[in-house]
């Protein structure tokens, strides 16, 4: 829906600039937390709320304060306690707030029920993700999946809860009203059209799988960038190709995968990835319906791990990448992986020199790259890194071909990553790198190939 359709003689960015958000972190106490999960929490309740306040205004509301909640125990009826909501409701009053973020995943009737004691709209940390993964899915597959995940989100709800504010919005409708799609009303037709979509999607999956073949056999390696949102992936992905691919210091910059060429310093050529970033409490239904992207990383030959080093949650955040690695089915200790660890340029002189030797004091296998995607510092063996990395699984050989065999040229080219060619009179020696299954083909191919392994 475009920005400048008018409503009632105002634009709609007009009337979204007055969607006025108050942020709630309700937290369960460390105390509280290890007793339900068994383990402490990795992030500090102010921490977990300034990510909190960073999602919503990435859906660019006005933000009207924020109040951080700590509770012993999560109540069936409104998550937080009858008093607390007495006290917000007087809050959301006092700021005219007309929607309340709240950070956590909230049942319908909890949702419901605090909309009533709020007089505002609500909607919790899932909504929140699914909104702005709406305005900013550029591409029809990532407009099918976002809208997939939306319908998969509603169809558990099934309430029109937002009816008494009379106000339209663009997105998937969390912060629409009344004049939007009454599809989350009728569970067959949000069934049908999950149907279709997920008929879609198949095409696309389908599509994607013969261009990952048509790749393999070319061959190029697949490098993947993955990490938490906001880490620099898209800076570093400009940074390695020279690319204009949108970066912005904001949360989910980046939703539909993007793909470039990137040479190596020994001249080998790989296709860099860059993927969504991920987040703590990722709703399910995204990274299901984000699958047919990310299984870009489930192939990829290299997945370059990027961590925001310089911020105060990076364990937690790593911790949260690898979590959702793990649901897509690649381990932690996966020999693909390599840890990038970026935005050194923002630590002191004397934490940038420690981590360095940090880094060098671990095995080749596990040392993470240092880098600054902004300054280009530790670029240079980032992608030495790449090319040791998914050089490991490939094997050198040397071809001699006669200048008149312009098809066994041709082959090479289309079917190997050369390496080096030198010109001799007679003809020319190509030095090439296949992965260990294709040794045989090329053994067939050209018989008179000599081993460098």
């Amino acid at each position: 829906m475009s920005t400048t359709q008018v409503f009632g003689g105002e634009t709609l960015a007009q009337k979204d600039a007055r969607t006025r958000a108050l942020v709630l972190g309700p937290y369960l106490t460390d105390r509280a937390a290890t007793y339900a999960e068994g383990t402490k929490p990795l992030r500090a309740p102010e921490a977990r709320l300034d990510e909190a306040e960073g999602l919503a205004l990435a859906i660019d509301v006005d933000l009207v304060g924020r109040e951080l909640v700590l509770l012993s125990q999560i109540r069936p009826a409104t998550f937080l306690g009858k008093g607390k909501v007495e006290e917000i409701a007087a809050l959301v009053k006092e700021r005219e707030a007309d929607l309340v973020v709240v950070d956590c995943a909230l049942s319908p009737v909890q949702q419901r029920n605090l909309e009533k004691a709020f007089a505002a709209k609500v909607i919790d940390r899932t909504g929140l993700i699914l909104e702005i993964f709406g305005e900013r899915a550029r591409t029809k597959e990532g407009a099918l999946q976002v809208e997939l995940a939306h319908l998969a989100y509603q169809k558990s709800r099934l309430v029109r809860s937002w009816t008494h504010l009379e106000r339209q919005r663009g997105g998937f409708g969390f912060l629409g009203g009344p004049g939007e799609t009454q599809i989350e009303t009728d569970r067959r037709l949000i069934q049908e059209r999950m149907t279709r979509i997920e008929r879609d999607l198949d095409h696309v999956k389908r599509t994607r799988g013969l261009h990952r073949k048509s790749r393999r056999e070319v061959p190029f390696p697949i490098v993947a960038l993955v990490g938490y949102t906001n880490a620099g992936k898209s800076s570093l992905f400009n940074r390695l190709t020279k690319a204009d691919v949108f970066a912005k210091d904001l949360l989910f910059a980046t939703l539909d995968p993007t793909l470039r060429g990137l040479k190596l310093p020994h001249g080998g050529k790989v296709i860099l990835s860059d993927t969504v970033g991920f987040i703590s409490d990722l709703p399910h239904m995204l990274v299901s319906a984000f699958r047919a992207t990310l299984e870009e990383v489930l192939e990829a030959d290299v997945i370059l791990h990027v961590r925001d080093i310089a911020h105060e949650d990076a364990e937690a955040q790593g911790a949260d990448v690898e979590k959702i690695l793990a649901e897509l089915g690649i381990d932690a200790h996966d020999t693909r992986l390599i840890e990038v660890f970026n935005k050194i340029d923002l630590l002191p002189p004397e934490e940038r020199d420690r981590l360095r030797e940090t880094a060098a004091r671990k095995p080749v296998d596990e040392r993470p790259c240092v880098v600054s995607a902004a300054t280009g510092d530790g670029v240079d063996d980032l992608l030495a890194g790449i090319e040791a990395r998914y050089a490991r699984g490939r094997v050198l050989f040397e071809i001699r071909l006669d200048a008149a065999d312009g098809e066994g040229q041709a082959w090479l080219y289309a079917h190997t990553e050369v390496l080096q060619r030198q010109a001799a009179e007679d003809g020319s020696a190509f030095q090439v790198r296949v992965p260990e299954e294709t040794r045989a083909r090329l053994e067939r191919r050209f018989p008179q190939l000599r081993d460098l392994n």
